[in-house]
């Protein structure tokens, strides 16, 4: 894994990625990897490093750089959640894709990378993923359980690139309304599949999580290696 720094479109700043590149290709595809609400924690650089591992570049950026760089706490203590949901409510989502799409433009640019790049994201990242594949030219896009998305509905139509979503079908930040609205929304998008996930919480593919569940946890990130392999390569 090395560091590069990455100069904000707004001028404002530069803002720290990290990559994973695999050894032995010189011509890959990569994956912009995006943080929960605990930053580039190391459960999400565990994620990057099973990307890499899979044969593509995982490049994550640290999007809670305006408010305090190097952010990595984990879900085990309610003083983490607290600093968690803190930085959440007051992170700007907006900046937040600009940052995405600064990333994605980077990660096209490494002399390891074939030219192909997506987006991968958890949680909040699960959310900036859609919202990447309605506003940016990402090749493919996968979230796992992105919240609120039912508000994101009327984006939809701007998607021109593979979008794969899972849900957790007891996930307690997303209610049982919002997604079904979600579901009914995008029954007739062709470049969307969305997949249900039974009895399984927020979070089951969350690596040490506190709701980690194996099977459902290895049956999405199957499906989306799949699809990522598919895409890039």
């Amino acid at each position: 894994m090395r560091e590069i720094k990455l100069q904000a479109a707004d001028q404002s700043g530069e803002f720290s990625a990290f990559i994973w590149e695999p050894k032995g290709k010189t011509s890959a595809g990569a994956v912009v990897v995006i943080q929960e609400i605990f930053g580039v924690n190391d459960s999400l650089r565990e994620t990057a490093q099973n990307l890499m591992d899979q044969g593509f570049i995982a490049i994550a950026p640290d999007l809670f750089w305006r408010l305090e760089p190097g952010v990595n706490i984990s879900d085990k203590t309610d003083a983490e959640w607290q600093k968690a949901f803190d930085l959440m409510n007051r992170f700007d989502q907006d900046k937040g894709i600009e940052d995405l799409k600064t990333t994605l433009a980077a990660a096209r640019d490494l002399p390891s990378c074939n030219g192909y790049a997506g987006t991968i994201g958890y949680c909040l990242g699960g959310r900036l993923a859609v919202m990447m594949a309605t506003r940016s030219d990402a090749d493919v896009n996968v979230s796992y359980y992105g919240v609120g998305l039912d508000g994101l509905l009327d984006e939809f139509d701007n998607i021109e690139a593979p979008l794969m979503l899972h849900i957790a079908e007891k996930d307690e930040f997303f209610p049982a309304e919002g997604r079904a609205k979600l579901i009914d929304g995008i029954e007739d998008n062709d470049w969307i599949d969305a997949f249900v996930y039974p009895d399984v919480q927020h979070a089951f593919a969350r690596v040490g999580g506190v709701h980690y569940d194996a099977r459902a946890a290895t049956i999405a990130n199957g499906r989306t290696t799949e699809l990522l392999a598919e895409i890039l390569e």
